[in-house]
């Protein structure tokens, strides 16, 4: 019996290796859906074959998210109270990024806490917001529940800060979890040739804080400018101004001024840096019968010393929201170890100075506070603001 022959062309030997990598695409991922799959590889094959009749992919569902778990333990000493030291789970705080398609992403950042003086925990989102990829004319939309684009302190997240304690007149001023609220901020890449122009307009029923309640909307308003003064320094100028409603059911306007100075060296990109960082807040209450003109500022610098060895000094100065004649004056000092970028250990000490008792510790007018922070990351890790 004659042997019958079979002769493939390489077109036909191409055509028969894309379908048997479609077969076992498909029978591999027989239990999970395999649309995206599956779309992709017949493109593939359209491309390669040259098919008249155009295979349409389905619209595949947005990748898994980026999933971290950020902890947050800390050792405390006061100098006040009758409890000296105390240890706590301070906040875990659960992150949840991606991009939905190519028109939005979002973030979520759900976080539990454990309150020093009672030692119980409480949870919240502490954001949860859409912002937009592809608007015209250089805007961006932001909507949902974030922290409010006011100086420099207030959009990074506590764990990524430099120092442990945060500064007091930001304390003072918007509380322990800062200024955050929900609703939309819509900004605009101003068109500049010269430096980078942001300009950013929110409003939102804010989270109630020291200075504004939630029963009205907070507008708020914020101008960034940032310059490359050269290849190794760079300058940034923020300008706030906001409007809310404060706890006497009347107006309040708080201004900001931010400036950071950076300096990092490109021969010398991982092992050595300046910082010089700076905010200042001015408030104008009104109460009842009369108008009260508050203000507070800190300045910050950080030198690093080693690859993973950063030194930080604060000095704080504050009013409070409501008054003028309440001053507390402050100096800090940080030493921090950034292990890798998912780990780090951080010491300080605080020293406290007031002249006249507002809070339960205040009658000792001066105080001490010493703070041991161990932070680490499982899971991705973002990026934090430059």
């Amino acid at each position: 019996m004659p042997v019958t022959k079979f002769k493939f062309s390489a077109m036909d030997i191409q055509k028969l290796m894309l379908f048997s990598i479609l077969f076992c695409a498909t029978q591999v991922n027989a239990q999970v859906d395999s649309t995206k799959t599956d779309s992709l590889l017949l493109l593939e094959m359209q491309n390669q074959l040259g098919e008249d009749q155009p295979v349409q992919p389905q619209v595949a569902a947005s990748a898994n998210p980026n999933i971290s778990v950020i902890g947050d333990l800390q050792g405390l000493y006061r100098s006040y109270g009758d409890h000296h030291f105390d240890a706590v789970l301070n906040e875990v705080e659960f992150s949840f990024e991606s991009a939905i398609d190519p028109y939005a992403k979002a973030n979520f950042y759900y976080s539990i806490g454990e309150d020093a003086a009672t030692g119980e925990f409480t949870s919240e989102i502490e954001e949860g917001y859409l912002t937009t990829l592809s608007l015209p004319a250089h805007l961006q939309l932001k909507a949902g529940r974030f922290k409010q684009d006011v100086g420099r302190i207030n959009l990074v997240h506590s764990h990524a800060l430099p120092f442990v304690d945060l500064p007091d007149a930001y304390v003072n001023f918007f509380g322990e979890e800062g200024l955050k609220g929900d609703g939309f901020s819509l900004s605009w890449l101003v068109p500049n040739n010269s430096f980078y122009q942001e300009l950013t307009f929110e409003g939102t029923s804010v989270a109630e804080n020291a200075s504004f309640e939630r029963s009205r909307m907070l507008f708020l308003g914020h101008l960034k400018n940032f310059w490359d003064l050269s290849d190794n320094a760079t300058l940034e100028l923020g300008l706030t101004g906001m409007n809310g409603e404060n706890q006497f059911g009347k107006s309040s306007n708080i201004y900001s001024i931010d400036l950071t100075y950076k300096w990092k060296p490109v021969q010398f990109n991982t092992y050595k840096s300046v910082t010089f960082q700076n905010e200042f807040y001015y408030s104008h209450a009104n109460l009842d019968s009369i108008k009260v003109n508050t203000k507070g500022f800190y300045s910050m610098l950080s030198y690093q010393l080693s690859k993973r060895f950063f030194l930080v000094g604060r000095y704080d100065y504050s009013n409070t929201p409501y008054s003028n004649t309440y001053t507390q004056q402050s100096g800090s000092a940080t030493l921090g170890w950034y292990a890798t970028e998912f780990q780090k250990i951080e010491i300080g000490g605080k020293y406290t100075s007031v002249n006249e008792p507002v809070k339960e510790f205040d009658s000792e007018r001066n105080f001490f506070q010493g703070y041991l922070r161990w932070i680490f990351i499982i899971g991705s890790h973002g990026a934090h603001q430059y």
